[in-house]
């Protein structure tokens, strides 16, 4: 009885030794997958903290090249604001000088024309004998004058020499046009539409060529009593520029004309 007892007890024991190596055993292997898990769990991260260290090197290098682009920005911009304020600098200078210069034009200008009003004046009252028989006629604008004279009063009908009243004429216009200092004088020749028939045809085949001979005579009478001959000049128009109708005898004789147009020189 007491050896099947004993029996009985070294199986209990061994039956519970052999229940405690499969515990262990079992917590062992558990530990050890867990271990590995967290091993692979640690590569992944490892892989990520690389991956995002080299996203970091990127963004900073992007960063650096972002700066620099932007510190060569500022820099072309300083140049250009630099450069475009050189230009507005220079072009106020410019607009300065021209302003300047404007003015002294329009003070030239101005006394160009103070000085044909003066000189029209004086014109007004040397041919006024002339004016009233409507042979003279004076205009004035912008500083251009010009003196209207009917070829009757001056020439002898289809001839281009001066006649003694149209010499007269001139004689009493020539003080004030002595008194001329930046005007040039330009005389010319303006005749109706009917063509040269008589004698003078040899010498003037046209009315081009006597419109031209008059207006020379009237610059030649200026020239030898005073008139400087750099201030004068001769101009023909011939028929084609009428001021009135050819037609008519009225508008033939208005058309029969010479005009002594002064002008600055400028």
């Amino acid at each position: 009885m007491l050896k099947q007892t004993a029996h009985l007890f070294i199986a209990l024991v061994a039956a519970f030794m052999l229940s405690g190596c499969f515990v262990a055993e079992s917590k062992y292997l558990k530990q050890v997958e867990e271990a590995d898990v967290l091993n692979r769990e640690n590569n992944a991260l490892q892989v990520k903290y690389e991956e995002l260290q080299m996203e970091n090197a990127e963004l900073k290098t992007d960063l650096a090249s972002q700066q620099k682009n932007r510190e060569e920005l500022e820099a072309l911009l300083n140049t250009k604001t630099d450069n475009l304020s050189k230009s507005v600098a220079e072009l106020r200078q410019k607009i300065s000088a021209l302003e300047a210069e404007n003015a002294e034009l329009r003070k030239a200008r101005e006394a160009k024309i103070r000085e044909a009003s003066v000189v029209y004046e004086k014109l007004l009252q040397d041919m006024k004998n002339e004016i009233a028989s409507g042979q003279v006629a004076i205009s004035e604008l912008k500083g251009k004058l010009t003196i209207t004279m009917n070829a009757a009063l001056l020439f002898e009908a289809g001839k281009p020499d001066l006649g003694r009243d149209g010499r007269a004429a001139l004689r009493k216009m020539l003080d004030t046009l002595k008194d001329l200092k930046d005007q040039v004088i330009i005389v010319e020749g303006h005749t109706d539409n009917v063509a040269i028939t008589s004698s003078l045809n040899k010498t003037f085949p046209t009315n081009w060529e006597l419109a031209a001979a008059r207006a020379i005579n009237v610059v030649k009478y200026l020239q030898r009593h005073g008139i400087a001959p750099s201030l004068l000049s001769a101009a023909t128009f011939s028929e084609y520029r009428p001021v009135a109708d050819n037609s008519v005898n009225e508008g033939r004789g208005k058309n029969r004309r010479i005009e002594i147009v002064l002008m600055p020189k400028d």
